[in-house]
């Protein structure tokens, strides 16, 4: 039983290490490649940085279990405390900007006192700006996120269910009176749209652009989040709990690595 928790503490730091590997190489390959979207871009920062953090948060494991190097060890433990913590303080965030009433509550009503904070507009305020829209946009060109949607007659298509998000970025909206060609390709009435709103005299046939300014799919995209985020509650927490178990099990191999007979040697 001793050496069982060094024995899963190095395994599990040998499948973080291959992650991490694998991150490392998608991030340098997103950025060396010049032909790539500015969505594939943007995403080779964001790898590299969770690639080369994961890469040494498993070589202080694996040196620390494999070697019974004590201060390694303390080392990787330290970097999952703070993990810990930051998964909590990022769970109480999803928590405020997912759910209005939460926000709401915090951030007070009425009065000239100071607020918690207005959270339920965060998301719009940091991922909806000008910068970061840019790169959604060219994400949903780049993986041609309208042209999944089924083409043909009007009949056919007003048949197909369209999620939130397709029917706000990739067609105009339905109270602008456009008249259907196809999917993504609608022609404005001699008269013009049907209403003065925004929205209509955004859209554009051109398949790069479509609905992507219109604001009611920066809404759409908002709601999708939201959504998604509250979706991945359940695996956030099996993410916790294992990581608490793996906190755990880096304690007793601590332990192991300085009980008597045990410091410093590696494995037969």
């Amino acid at each position: 039983m001793v050496r069982v928790s060094n024995f899963l503490i190095s395994f599990v730091n040998v499948l973080t290490f291959m992650v991490a590997i694998m991150a490392l190489g998608f991030g340098l390959w997103f950025k060396a490649d010049e032909g790539k979207s500015l969505c594939q871009k943007s995403l080779y920062m964001p790898l590299i940085i969770f690639g080369g953090s994961l890469l040494v948060l498993s070589l202080m494991g694996l040196i620390g279990s494999c070697c019974r190097a004590s201060f390694f060890l303390w080392i990787y433990l330290f970097f999952l405390f703070l993990l810990i913590v930051g998964m909590i303080c990022l769970s109480v965030f999803t928590i405020l900007v997912t759910n209005k009433g939460v926000g709401k509550a915090l951030s007070g009503k009425g009065g000239n006192e100071a607020k918690f904070g207005d959270w339920q507009n965060w998301l719009e305020k940091h991922v909806v700006d000008d910068k970061h829209w840019a790169e959604i946009k060219s994400c949903m060109a780049t993986f041609k996120y309208c042209q999944m949607i089924p083409r043909g007659k009007s009949a056919d298509f007003y048949k197909y269910s369209l999620s939130t998000a397709q029917s706000s970025c990739c067609k105009p909206p339905t109270y602008c009176g456009f008249e259907f060609t196809n999917a993504t390709y609608w022609t404005m009435p001699k008269a013009g749209p049907a209403v003065p709103d925004s929205d209509c005299k955004t859209w554009s046939n051109t398949q790069n652009e479509l609905c992507f300014n219109c604001q009611s799919c920066k809404a759409s995209y908002i709601d999708t989040i939201q959504k998604n985020w509250n979706k991945m509650t359940l695996l956030n927490f099996c993410i916790f709990v294992f990581i608490i178990i793996i906190y755990s099990v880096g304690c007793c191999a601590l332990r192991n690595n300085r009980s008597k007979g045990y410091s410093y040697k590696p494995y037969p």
